[in-house]
């Protein structure tokens, strides 16, 4: 029997997703890169410039900023999105009262359903220079003055790290307490009897064994580093947007306000270009196809 009649149930149910993905995905994608090589107009001739508008992105300061700060807030997500949820996870794995434990997953996995209009709200308030938390903390530990730290530039790349971080450390913990779970006990016993207090076991058990995972959420944030957009769009404002603009809100300025969808789409394919750039180099510095 051939490998298409044994298999060809899940072809057929396979159908159905390939359509979806050439329509909505592919077909989108080559149209983009055709209106990237184009002086695109909605009436009218769409003259072919060829690589024009990738010249004239290329040449463009804005855009070399922008790539300025999506790095930086890119790679400090990474890192801190890297950490934070790793440490969570372990503390919670400590966590003896069962009913607490599933109380806090619960209560850190909730920002990851809001929308960044819910979160954005939820900081704004938290941190406002009238009545905000934060401030009313600071005051009360002997601060002069309150600080409006969304009207201060030198705090708006590392705000948008920690709001990131806030909002999707819950996800990616649950992901590592699913992984420690799945940990053969035997391997604990075995280090019990070598006499591992608890931190041997977690650093020569817990986290090998959680190598795997961790590469796979280093790849997903790698993915979505460079695409950085309904954040940078709900937190920023005039007073910081010089910081905090990224490429995607350069893509969205340029193709959707100024209406230069050749130089959007440029800009755009680039950060396609870059981003799967990144993504080989990281399999390969991780070894992400190694067990």
């Amino acid at each position: 029997m051939t490998a298409w009649a044994r298999y060809r149930v899940m072809y057929l149910m396979m159908i159905p997703v390939v359509i979806y993905f050439l329509i909505f995905s592919y077909y989108p994608l080559i149209k983009g890169l055709q209106i990237s090589m184009q002086n695109f107009r909605i009436i009218g001739t769409r003259p072919f410039v060829g690589l024009q508008n990738y010249i004239v992105v290329w040449n463009d300061p804005v855009f070399w900023r922008v790539l300025e700060n999506t790095l930086i807030i890119g790679i400090g997500m990474l890192i801190v999105g890297f950490f934070a949820p790793i440490i969570t996870a372990l503390s919670l794995n400590e966590v003896l009262k069962t009913w607490f434990k599933k109380l806090t997953q619960m209560v850190i996995y909730l920002p990851h359903l809001f929308s960044w209009v819910v979160v954005g709200g939820i900081w704004i308030i938290m941190l406002s220079p009238d009545g905000g938390f934060v401030n009313d903390l600071l005051k009360l530990l002997g601060a002069a003055k309150p600080i409006h730290f969304f009207a201060e530039v030198d705090y708006a790349q590392a705000l948008m790290v920690l709001t990131n971080t806030w909002k999707e450390m819950g996800f990616t913990c649950i992901l590592y307490l699913a992984s420690i779970v799945t940990i053969s006990p035997s391997l604990y016993e075995a280090a019990r009897m070598d006499g591992a207090g608890r931190w041997q076991q977690i650093r020569y058990v817990t986290l090998p064994q959680l190598i795997p995972t961790m590469k796979v959420v280093t790849l997903l944030n790698m993915i979505g580093m460079l695409r950085m957009f309904d954040q940078m769009i709900i937190l920023s404002n005039p007073v910081i947007a010089r910081k905090v603009d990224v490429l995607m809100t350069y893509t969205y300025q340029k193709g959707i306000l100024e209406f230069k969808m050749g130089v959007a789409s440029a800009a755009g394919f680039l950060v396609v270009l870059a981003t799967l750039i990144l993504v080989f180099a990281t399999r390969k510095l991780i070894r992400y196809d190694e067990e």
